[in-house]
């Protein structure tokens, strides 16, 4: 949102370290630490810091246990150690530099390691460190949830695992409910601790998915390195994941934990899947209808409640299983009203009962789901009833009946993709296809932020941000294929200014997807390439140039394919995609033949 704080991935920090060989506590040191400057005011001991609780009323053996159950809790907090190889959007036959990052993970059952999505994103090398210990083993990592910001890792080294205690997730905190964050963040190399309490309950932006799911508030400090980190409560379960803070000048000390419920469910959906398939959505844009003319207009009843649907994915949850019921169920017309989710009301503002005394935004109901189950929707429908009414030209309310759609729920297939989950690993990068000195790609979000910079909701051209926020795809397979830049060469000559800019159409076919661009390049026939692009341009290419063109292109700028490798691997399998006769055709079957892109 415009003029809003942005909230950024990072941990909890804070200096807490260990004793001394001295018996004291050292600064932000670990075992073996210095001792304090002369001068310095002396930390407390142990036994101090024990009789300082009693004072304040504290029995002494509860501070005791209190105090080893968070020292052996310590033990299954690991530092992360991961370098990542981030693909270039911009250039997608080539990768960025690689860097390295440190953040923190913790041991739960099974002999795995959670942390967070983002501290692993674009891994090539993920290693791990126990407290106290000089030794790095490395992980592999075994599922990945871009959405709720959840990773899982494995170390396939038993050594790792001697004497490591398990931590156990806990239940849903409660607002001024007591929380420790433990981990790693930037200020030192030894583990720290910091506590706070709950401040608020309710769906959260969670920024490294773009997605919205339910998120905990704390007033601990949460800063860079500590992202992955677990908090406890006091009897030492788990309260949830520290992965992000809210950063602004009107702010301070606001950090977020991912709850366990959320973490649950990225567990169980990889132990039944063996990987993660994500959080199902209902496929539907909403309003309120807090205004009492909008729900008389509507045909509501004085206690009839719920959310107006204005729009409906094509291919969402909703629109499918509405479209198999007999007599067919149309919601689509922007005039259906969603009064209830699994039989639970739905109020004019589109939150449910939450806890006692709390409310929260339905969707949260719909999370809770996994991919696949099955959902009852109440809605307000019109029928025969409402247009007898609409014909007697009047302005009175409406007339309409309830009735309840059976949802399979899925994940929502967006045209702009708010992350590119399938470039986790090196394996492959973006898909991309070059003819002559045109380049071709996907727009997802990384794209736009490659080109734009982390203000590309500012900067990117208004008919894309159009297409990221409001674009629903009327097909499983559609993309946004973007021509990104044209490289110099003779059969692009004139073009060279074009960037950024929406493809529709091909040989004046509409067009869905890359692969089907790729298609039409291949199969074409005719004397004149043409590409229809957005704002009525158009780009007309000779086909006999442009083919001998591409493999100059491809030569002068180092590139070691005309296309990306999933478009390689389905034109190599794919029948129906006939290469031209000529044999420059970088999928051509004759003469040269085109270089596979390397795994770097």
């Amino acid at each position: 949102m415009a003029g809003s704080p942005s909230r950024r991935g990072g941990g909890g920090g804070g200096g807490g370290g260990g004793k001394n060989k001295a018996g004291k506590a050292g600064g932000v040191g670990g075992p073996g630490g210095a001792k304090n400057a002369p001068g310095s005011p002396q930390v407390p001991t142990q036994v101090e810091a024990i009789r300082a609780g009693v004072d304040q009323g504290v029995d002494v053996e509860d501070a005791m246990l209190a105090m080893t159950q968070h020292e052996a809790l310590m033990d299954g907090v690991v530092k992360i150690f991961c370098t990542h190889t981030e693909p270039n959007f911009s250039l997608p036959w080539q990768r960025k530099r690689q860097y390295q990052s440190t953040s923190t993970g913790f041991v739960i059952e099974k002999k795995r390691i959670l942390t967070n999505a983002h501290a692993v994103e674009f891994h090539t090398q993920v290693k791990v460190k126990r407290r106290g210990s000089d030794t790095k083993y490395v992980a592999n990592v075994l599922a990945i949830g871009t959405e709720c910001d959840l990773a899982l890792l494995e170390v396939e080294d038993a050594e790792f695992w001697k004497g490591l205690p398990s931590i156990q997730l806990g239940p849903l905190p409660r607002l001024q409910d007591n929380v420790v964050v433990i981990g790693y963040p930037i200020g030192g190399d030894t583990i720290s601790v910091t506590s706070g309490v709950v401040s608020r309950i309710e769906v959260t932006s969670y920024v490294h998915g773009s997605s919205e799911l339910l998120g905990v508030q704390i007033d601990a400090a949460i800063n860079s390195g500590n992202s992955g980190g677990p908090s406890f409560y006091g009897d030492g379960t788990c309260a949830g994941v520290a992965f992000q803070s809210l950063k602004s000048d009107d702010a301070e000390n606001i950090g977020y934990i991912i709850p366990t419920p959320i973490v649950n469910h990225f567990i169980q959906d990889y132990e039944a899947n063996g990987r993660f398939t994500g959080f199902p959505t209902l496929g539907i844009e909403w309003q309120k209808m807090e205004s009492p003319a909008l729900r008389e207009a509507m045909g509501m009843k004085h206690a009839q409640k719920g959310v107006l649907v204005r729009r409906i994915e094509p291919t969402g949850s909703t629109a499918r299983s509405a479209g198999k019921l007999t007599p067919p169920v149309d919601i689509s017309s922007g005039t259906a009203v969603l009064l209830e989710f699994d039989g639970i009301k739905i109020a004019n503002d589109g939150t449910v009962p939450f806890r006692s005394g709390e409310r929260i935004a339905f969707s949260y109901l719909v999370s809770k789901k996994m991919v696949g189950e099955t959902a009852k929707l109440k809605l307000l429908l019109g029928g025969d009833e409402q247009e007898a009414s609409a014909g007697k030209g009047g302005g009175g309310s409406k007339k309409r009946a309830e009735r309840t759609v059976d949802v399979t729920l899925r994940c929502a297939r967006r045209v702009v993709p708010p992350h590119s989950s399938r470039y986790m690993s090196v394996s492959r990068g973006p898909s991309y296809l070059i003819v002559a000195g045109l380049v071709f790609t996907v727009a997802t979000v990384p794209y736009l932020k490659s080109e734009y910079g982390k203000e590309y909701d500012y900067e990117a051209p208004v008919k894309l941000l159009d297409r990221l926020l409001h674009g629903m795809a009327d097909a499983e397979d559609q993309q946004l294929v973007v021509l990104a830049h044209v490289l110099a060469c003779p059969a692009c000559f004139g073009y060279e200014e074009i960037v950024n800019t929406a493809v529709h159409s091909f040989d004046g076919k509409p067009l869905r997807n890359l692969k089907q661009l790729r298609d039409g390049v291949m199969q074409s026939k005719q004397k004149w390439l043409t590409f229809g692009l957005e704002y009525q341009q158009t780009i007309v290419l000779s086909r006999e140039a442009a083919m001998s063109n591409t493999e100059e292109v491809l030569t002068m700028h180092a590139i070691p394919s005309a296309m990306s490798a999933d478009l390689m691997d389905d034109a190599n399998g794919d029948a129906a995609a006939a290469p031209l006769d000529n044999g420059t055709n970088p999928a051509s079957g004759s003469g040269k033949q085109p270089k596979r892109a390397r795994k770097k």
